[in-house]
C-alpha cells in the first residue's frame, strides 16, 4: 500500500512547486510593475478618453476605486506576461504522462491558443474599442457630459476583451473538435449558413448596440470559422470512418 502511494505523494509535491514556481513569478511581475499601475490603467482607458468630448472625463463613483482598479489592471497585465511561464509549469506536468504523438498535438495547440488570445484582444483594443467609444461619444446628447466610471469601464473592457479573445480562439477549436472525430470537414462545410447567422447573434448580445462593432465581431468570427476548416481539412488526416462519411 505504501509503495503504492509513494508516486502519487511524489506526482502531488511536483505540482506544487510547480504551483509555487508559477505563483512567485506572478507575484514578481505584480511587485515590478505596482509603480506603473496608474500608467497601465491610463494606456487602457486610452480609447475611451481619446473618444470623449471637450470638457467630459472618467470619474471614480466608488471610494477606493481610484486605488483597487489600476491596482485589478496591474494584476491582470501581470497574469499575460506571466502566462507563458504558467502555461509551461503545466505542460511540464502532463508531458510525461503523454503519448509522443499527444505531445505533438497539445504543445501547438496551447501556444496558438495563447497567441490567437493575445491578438483577439490586440483586435479589440486598436480597432473595436475607438469605433465603439467614438459611436458612444457621438450618440451623446447636447448638453450631457460623458462621464464613464472607471470600475465599470473595467468591466466592460474585460467582458469584451473576453469576447474577441475567445472568439480568435475559432479555428483551434474547430480544428480540435475534427480531430477528436466530434463532426467532420465535410459537415462543418455543410453548417456555414447556420454558424455566419449564429456569429450575428453572438455579436448583437456581446457587443454594445452598433451596428459596426457588431460587424466587427461577427465577420472574423466567421472568417476564422473558414480558416479553421481550411486548416482541419489540410493538417488533420481523417479517420477511416470519417473519410467514408466525407
Amino acid at each position: 500500500m505504501q509503495e503504492e502511494l509513494q508516486p502519487l505523494i511524489e506526482h502531488l509535491i511536483e505540482l506544487r512547486t510547480r504551483l509555487v514556481r508559477a505563483a512567485v513569478l506572478l507575484l514578481l511581475a505584480f511587485l515590478v510593475l505596482f509603480h506603473w499601475s496608474g500608467d497601465l490603467y491610463h494606456l487602457l482607458a486610452l480609447p475611451m478618453l481619446n473618444a470623449m468630448k471637450a470638457g467630459s472625463q472618467m470619474i471614480a463613483t466608488d471610494v477606493t476605486s481610484t486605488f483597487f482598479v489600476p491596482l485589478k489592471v496591474t494584476a491582470m497585465t501581470a497574469f499575460l506576461i506571466t502566462l507563458p511561464h504558467t502555461l509551461y509549469q503545466a505542460w511540464a506536468f502532463v508531458a510525461p504522462g503523454l503519448y509522443q504523438h499527444e505531445k505533438r498535438l497539445v504543445l501547438p495547440l496551447v501556444a496558438s491558443s495563447f497567441v490567437l488570445f493575445l491578438v483577439g484582444m490586440a483586435f479589440a483594443y486598436l480597432l473595436v474599442f475607438p469605433v465603439v467609444f467614438g459611436f458612444m461619444s457621438a450618440a451623446t446628447p447636447e448638453g450631457v457630459a460623458m462621464m464613464t466610471d472607471i470600475d465599470k469601464y473595467l468591466s466592460f473592457v474585460l467582458g469584451m476583451f473576453l469576447a474577441f479573445g475567445l472568439t480568435f480562439e475559432t479555428p483551434v477549436i474547430v480544428m480540435v473538435l475534427v480531430r477528436m472525430g466530434l463532426v467532420t470537414v465535410a459537415k462543418l462545410r455543410e453548417i456555414r449558413p447556420y454558424v455566419i447567422v449564429g456569429a450575428f447573434v453572438i455579436a448583437a448580445i456581446v457587443t454594445p448596440p452598433d451596428v459596426l462593432s457588431q460587424i466587427m465581431l461577427a465577420v472574423p468570427l466567421w472568417l476564422l470559422y473558414e480558416l479553421g476548416v481550411v486548416m482541419a481539412a489540410w493538417l488533420i488526416v481523417p479517420k477511416p470512418a470519417q473519410a467514408a462519411q466525407e
